[in-house]
């Protein structure tokens, strides 16, 4: 381990040492047709080759000055724009310090019902390894960044999970990956305004130079301003659902020559209400109905969460620039007040009634830490960087349940106790990676070490009927330790020539793992080394046609707390554990696509994920329980098609369908029915319809309508019904954009809460889960300091590299 952390310092100190080429600065002055300044005029230089590529860029100072430094000799095409100015677009020629001198810009006198709208529509990109879903400065670029990533072709959101052809996604900004868990991601990327994406990436197939773990992956690719200045802002919301919540929080980013500041936080106060409906009809070996149970669930959560993220950009030169990002997520004393009432039949006669009132307190906290250095070597196209990441997340809780039942008949009876539960997940990253032509081909290649530590504790105590007092059960209790270490190298080769681009690469990971139980005293250690192709293929017969092929070789690791074994109750009979003896599965991923004028995407796709980890429902018809396990299918395939389409239907409004069509089986062990094997299959539908219409002429008022319907969906052991999801939404700025204000409608239909029902051999169960999907929320945006930058930049149709 010793040389991996020593190489990236010494190739860090080394790129240091390299001095900037010889450079030059060009100057002016920008003045409105009575010779008054300009202020905050955006002046950019773009490469004269292709008129698009931004080279340099900068603001005008308040008496209309700019200076763009560290130019190097070569032409241009000088663009100067701002609001109610016409753009200027001129050609110079840099061959040392160049001054420009004063440049008048000429008013652009149209009345404001003639003012053209300074958004362009969204556009999808096929290319050889992945869908680019391209939205800077488009009607998508107000709301936040969860907004865009529930409308991006392909992603389906199931609950609070982003998934991508029925699995869940890693997500990655800037390519690297996200270490928060669905709910903390989702409060992130609620609080990352949309104006700072430039585009979201599907891939579906990820290349070699990314993890092997997981499905598909969802890369942010942000922009950044490039005019030197400050802007921020403060925001708000309120959502009304069965209980109000409410958000706060400010973004603030300042920018130099060399530095890119940003910084956000968010706290989010919320009191959120579920409700369940359950049935277990439990039954004898003659299949017969002996007992049926059912239970009204309702669970309120009170929260106040904080969230807070910087990211630090500094140039040392244009050849050495050094990355810092950091983001915590701290949730206090989060309360989870869980009430469950169950009637008990016996042969269609209430006899029994089980109460139970369960409380739950808990404390999370996840802090991430980045850090890269890239040097970009002389060569054109090479570079490389060094990364090293930080985790560390802990989890405490403690529970108390107290059940009665209570004979119809008879007396009734009490049970309790209490546990004490925390976990603490610590995870090391390095990474060294390279990159560079080798004639016309790209070459990538990179070595990565991930150590990852997590220790478990529950404590539990059941309560003495006689005496009342808590007793420390040492059989129930127990302490988890995990141990995974990951070593990975790999390489990738990519040549485009004519009409065919082709990209292939190899990645190897070994992985060493050691599960310790010890109230179980079981140890569990496993080494293994797998190898990960992947292969593309793309061939365009002319603009409007062309076809892709693709094939990945992936890994699904069980999450940590799958490996946990301790048990979440709901009830005495009913409750979650996780599994210390799950094992990584392999997937075999096969796509074939088509797209046709860049506008209609044609997916076929098959996916043998072998033995994936799932949690599974099974209820034990001789004890009367229920519970959710952890543990590897047999088998798991998916086979589908998709089709993507998004167009502007006029100037003013956008639209874009997703239709997946696709077969889902899964082949598990069904442990309370004899051990036999047991396979779950349908035929499902999924269609999404989208629409972003700008209802007023100057665009501060835009609206959007969308529509989401699925036929059937595997939840684990679950097969779901039929949900239709209608939502609403309506965005108006204020004060030149100084200003925002959102109203959201969700679930108008109130159709997305469906039922999920398990009948195979002597299993037969069913739930309906209420979740307050349904709600309004409205939101307030105030921007501050040098906020006419983001004005100026949608009229930017270049592209603008990577943030971070």
């Amino acid at each position: 381990m010793t040389k991996l952390y020593s190489l990236p310092l010494c190739l860090f100190l080394f790129f240091c040492s390299f001095s900037a080429l010889s450079q030059h600065s060009v100057e002016g002055r920008t003045l409105d047709a009575s010779g008054e300044p300009v202020a905050f005029a955006n002046v950019i230089l773009l490469n004269a080759q292709d008129s698009t590529t931004v080279y340099r860029g900068a603001v005008s100072s308040e008496d209309g000055r700019f200076s763009l430094k560290s130019v190097a000799e070569d032409n241009y095409l000088l663009k100067i724009s701002f609001v109610g100015f016409e753009d200027l677009l001129q050609r110079i020629k840099v061959t040392g310090n160049k001054q420009l001198g004063d440049i008048t810009l000429k008013e652009n006198t149209a009345t404001l019902n003639e003012v053209s709208i300074n958004y362009k529509n969204p556009s999808v990109k096929r290319e050889v390894d992945r869908l680019v879903f391209s939205v800077e400065n488009t009607t998508l670029s107000t709301g936040s960044s969860w907004d865009i990533l529930k409308k991006t072709p392909g992603v389906i959101l199931s609950g609070n999970s982003l998934m991508v052809r029925n699995q869940s996604v890693q997500v990655y900004i800037n390519d690297r990956k996200v270490q928060l868990t669905a709910s903390e991601l989702q409060t992130l990327l609620e609080n990352y305004s949309a104006e700072n994406i430039k585009s979201i990436e599907v891939i579906t197939t990820p290349p070699s130079r990314y993890d092997a773990e997981g499905g598909a992956i969802l890369n942010i690719v942000t922009t950044k301003s490039i005019a030197p200045g400050y802007k921020g802002n403060i925001n708000g919301a309120w959502t009304q659902a069965i209980y109000p919540k409410f958000q706060v929080g400010t973004s603030h980013y300042y920018k130099t020559d060399k530095l890119n500041l940003f910084g956000n936080y968010t706290n989010s106060t919320r009191k959120e209400y579920k409700e369940d409906d359950s049935y277990i009809n439990f039954r004898d070996g003659a299949d017969n109905i002996v007992n049926r149970w059912e239970t009204n669930f309702d669970r309120t959560t009170q929260s106040n969460a904080h969230n807070a993220n910087i990211l630090l950009d500094y140039n040392f030169d244009d050849n050495n620039i050094l990355n810092f990002s950091s983001s915590l997520t701290y949730s206090p004393n989060e309360t989870f007040n869980n009430n469950v009432f169950t009637r008990v039949y016996e042969m269609n006669e209430e006899v029994e009634n089980l109460i139970t009132k369960s409380e739950l307190e808990e404390d999370v906290s996840n802090v991430a830490f980045d850090l890269e250095f890239k040097h970009l070597l002389d060569k054109p196209g090479a570079q490389v960087s060094a990364k090293a990441h930080y985790t560390r997340y802990d989890h405490d809780r403690e529970q108390g349940i107290n059940t009665s039942i209570v004979d119809l008949d008879a007396t009734t009876s009490n049970y309790a106790f209490t546990t004490e539960a925390q976990q603490g997940i610590e995870i090391f990253t390095g990474q060294l990676d390279f990159i560079t032509p080798i004639g016309s081909t790209s070459f990538e290649s990179g070595i990565k070490a991930s150590v990852i530590t997590s220790e478990s504790g529950i404590d539990y105590f059941r309560m003495a009927p006689e005496t009342g007092t808590y007793l420390f059960d040492e059989d129930q209790s127990d302490n988890f330790l995990y141990d995974e270490n990951i070593y990975a190298a790999y390489f990738s080769l990519a040549k485009d020539w004519e009409k065919w681009s082709v990209k292939g690469g190899l990645r190897g990971e070994y992985t060493d793992r050691t599960g310790d139980s010890r109230s179980m005293e079981q140890i569990d250690t496993r080494e293994y080394f797998e190898l990960f192709p992947t292969f593309y293929l793309q061939h365009s017969f002319n603009d409007n046609h062309s076809l892709t092929f693709d094939y990945s070789r992936r890994i699904q690791r069980p999450r940590y707390e799958s490996l946990n074994p301790f048990r979440y109750y709901l009830t005495e009979f009913d409750y979650n554990s996780g599994n210390p003896n799950l094992e990584a599965s392999i997937s075999n991923n096969f796509t074939l696509s088509y797209a046709l004028k860049n506008e209609y995407f044609f997916d076929l796709y098959y996916r043998d994920s072998g033995e994936t980890p799932q949690t599974l429902s099974f209820q034990d018809n001789e004890q009367m329980l229920i519970r959710r396990v952890s543990m590897n299918l047999l088998e798991s395939k998916s086979v589908g098609i998709d089709i993507t389409h998004g167009r502007s239907v006029a100037n003013w409004w956008y639209a874009y369908a997703y239709v997946s069509l696709f077969n889902e089986e899964r082949t598990f062990v069904a442990i309370e029915s004899g051990d036999v094997p047991v396979t779950l299959e349908i035929d499902g539908f999924y269609g999404s319809l989208y629409n972003n219409i700008i209802i007023s002429k100057d665009g501060t008022l835009t609206g959007e309508l969308s529509l989401t319907y699925v036929s059937d969906w595997l939840s684990g052991s679950y097969k779901m019904d039929p949900m239709t999801t209608l939502s609403l939404g309506l965005r108006k700025t204020l004060w030149n954009n100084r200003a925002e204000v959102s109203v959201n409608v969700e679930d108008l239909l109130d159709e997305t809460n469906t039922w999920l029902k398990s009948r195979y051999l002597n299993q037969d169960n069913g739930y309906y889960p209420r979740p307050e999907t349904r709600y309004v929320r409205v939101g307030f945006k105030y921007n501050f300091g040098n906020f006419r930058l983001s004005d100026n930049q949608r009229a930017i149709e270049a592209a603008e590299r990577d943030r971070l």
